[in-house]
């Protein structure tokens, strides 16, 4: 839901596709693309998608739990010839038929849909009757799940990207998250990326998803209830906060990233825009623009600071479709499990169980240490920039690089 109709970067190229069993396919072409505009048609014959999954509620917490087994079948660490997300070859029937900048499409099996909710259904009521608490209660795992594949190659991960190509997937995100906020039955929009097979990877492939929910998440039901306790400003009055403080790792005109207060794991990562921004939807385009190149910064940053790449986890979380748009702030957090060059922080017993956090590191030491790493490749990525030969064109303003 959005008061004001998305600004979209008309630079960036979207080309709807439909896949043989009726999935979305969606390409988005870079400013500075050299694809035609014409793509293949995906010719396979594909079995019917799997029934809808069906949620149950835990009674003891309020929480709704997804059951999808048709997830059990998912593609598992494929060899590059059978990568399930490079453009379709005679060798490999894969999901996109064409040769792609950045291509979005439906989960062959996601956790979410592909049903959505009766487009009569009032979201007030729905959202108080899924917030009510009883026993052995069940619903419809309604809703939508999407891959987003950011380029065509087969290892690498958001930070590998160009500045065109992650000014791309940014524009993506805000396409999507305005789409799919649109449909009947979805509470909450959350586009993610999962990186390493520390973090359960299974396709090593750069590509994120974003999981349309319906329902509001734990995560976010906990984030409303401490609004109501402090009141409507929070997130900007920590944001203020933070950026006079000690843990600030990058800040531009738009954005600002931080270590958290109170982190929880040992590598974390806020990011938040200056302004109140509820979603990527509502970015303008100039927060875009800059937001690709310091994302890109604080990820690279981020895999200075081992000679191994880092495992993480990147969330962006948005503010629910249809209440709170006001107070939820767009922010990232981008968490790692890993506490040294060759250690992990394991979820145990006070973590796991009772979800009583302790930290390893101070955020102060973290913030220092993500500085420094950043500062090295900002220095790395100054080094290896081609020297022009003959005078760079004034770009247009608000243009990627």
């Amino acid at each position: 839901m959005h008061d004001t109709e998305p600004a979209f970067d008309a630079r960036i190229a979207v080309r709807p596709a439909v896949l043989a069993d009726g999935r979305e396919l969606i390409y988005f072409d870079d400013a500075d693309s050299s694809l035609p505009p014409e793509r293949a048609i995906d010719a396979r014959t594909l079995d019917p998608r799997p029934a809808n999954a069906h949620m149950r509620q835990d009674a003891l917490t309020g929480e709704w739990v997804s059951i999808a087994a048709a997830r059990q079948n998912r593609v598992f660490l494929p060899p590059a010839h059978l990568d399930p997300l490079a453009p379709q070859t005679a060798e490999n029937p894969s999901e996109i038929p064409s040769v792609y900048d950045v291509a979005v499409f439906e989960n062959r099996s996601p956790s979410f849909g592909p049903d959505l909710a009766d487009a009569d259904a009032s979201p007030a009521e729905t959202l108080a009757e899924l917030r009510r608490v009883g026993l052995e209660r069940t619903r419809t795992s309604v809703g939508r799940c999407e891959v987003v594949c950011f380029s065509p190659e087969h290892e690498g991960s958001f930070g590998s990207l160009s500045r065109s190509r992650a000014r791309t997937v940014i524009e993506a995100w805000a396409h999507r998250t305005a789409a799919l906020s649109a449909m009947p039955g979805v509470e909450q929009v959350f586009p993610f990326e999962n990186r390493g097979r520390e973090i359960g990877v299974t396709l090593p492939h750069p590509h994120g998803q974003i999981y349309s929910y319906p329902y509001v998440t734990p995560r976010t039901e906990r984030l409303l209830a401490a609004i109501d306790d402090y009141g409507p400003g929070l997130m900007a009055d920590l944001l203020e906060r933070e950026r006079d403080g000690p843990r600030v790792l990058v800040s531009g005109e738009h954005w600002t990233a931080f270590v958290p207060f109170a982190a929880r794991w040992p590598i974390e990562i806020h990011l938040l825009p200056h302004r109140h921004v509820p979603d990527f939807a509502a970015t303008t385009l100039a927060e875009r623009d800059e937001l690709a190149g310091l994302y890109l910064r604080l990820l690279r940053g981020v895999d200075r600071l081992y000679d191994t790449p880092t495992p993480y986890i990147a969330a962006w979380h948005q503010a629910p479709v249809h209440e709170h748009r006001d107070e939820v702030r767009l922010m990232l957090q981008l968490t790692s499990p890993r506490r040294a060059a060759d250690k992990l922080k394991y979820l145990a017993g006070s973590e796991a169980a009772m979800g009583a956090w302790i930290g390893d590191v101070t955020p102060e030491a973290a913030a220092e240490a993500l500085r420094r790493a950043i500062a090295e490749a900002d220095g790395l990525a100054h080094e290896t920039a081609p020297t022009p030969t003959e005078p760079t064109p004034t770009e247009p303003e608000g243009r990627s690089a």
